[in-house]
């Protein structure tokens, strides 16, 4: 199988990956999205999975967080096969896709509340959160009242809440304004100076110093 279709920066020297792609491919109603494409994230790494719509890019997303199967190809999670410890590897997985995941019959608080005894954590951490999203004042709305871009927000708090190791984000950047853009790219820095890693699409250029930033480029397959 050909690697022609994508262009790919994320090989990392890293001898202890937290994830590695070996030679996956997707095929989606019968067309080729991407194949054999081979690449590793280290702690430390920031990864831009880019190309235009239907290249892939959230298929890959799904495929790296044990959401979807490739057609063909392994992820495997500091070194092992993901099959064989889907536990370990989802207690270090934040996962953020498309849609917000916030329950609209609760308020902003309860969103964040519930989210941190979900993973058992000390829910009085939720004010301050709400603060470093621009949520305070929001509070005690229901999500349902709340525009998509507060919806977004309330989603994205979690950021700052999660104790994972691996961030995956498909458009973290959707209906955020610039400075929510900026304070996420700072997260990102932070979180992968700490040891953690984070990938992730978006269609907008990130401000981040290029050093920073690994790439796999994606190219749209009409067969």
């Amino acid at each position: 199988m050909s690697n022609l279709n994508a262009k790919i920066e994320a090989t990392s020297t890293n001898i202890n990956p937290l994830l590695r792609a070996c030679g996956l491919t997707c095929i989606r109603e019968e067309r080729v999205l991407f194949e054999a494409l081979n690449f590793t994230i280290a702690a430390g790494d920031i990864v831009q999975i880019e190309g235009p719509n239907g290249a892939g890019k959230t298929s890959l997303l799904r495929i790296l967080a044990g959401l979807s199967q490739p057609y063909d190809g392994n992820i495997y999670f500091q070194e092992t096969p993901l099959a064989q410890q889907r536990e370990a590897f989802h207690q270090e997985l934040l996962y953020l896709g498309h849609l917000p995941g916030v329950k609209d019959e609760m308020t902003a608080q309860e969103n964040l509340e519930f989210n941190l005894a979900l993973h058992g954590l000390h829910t009085g951490s939720a004010e301050k959160t709400l603060s470093e999203v621009n949520l305070l004042g929001f509070e005690d709305a229901f999500a349902s009242h709340l525009s998509a871009g507060q919806h977004r927000r309330i989603s994205l708090a979690r950021l700052w809440q999660s104790q994972a190791k691996i961030w995956i984000l498909d458009e973290p950047f959707t209906a955020i304004d610039k400075l929510g853009v900026k304070k996420l790219e700072a997260l990102f820095l932070q979180h992968a100076d700490n040891g953690g890693c984070v990938v992730l699409t978006t269609h907008q250029d990130l401000s981040l110093p290029a050093e920073r930033v690994k790439k796999v480029t994606l190219a749209y397959r009409f067969s």
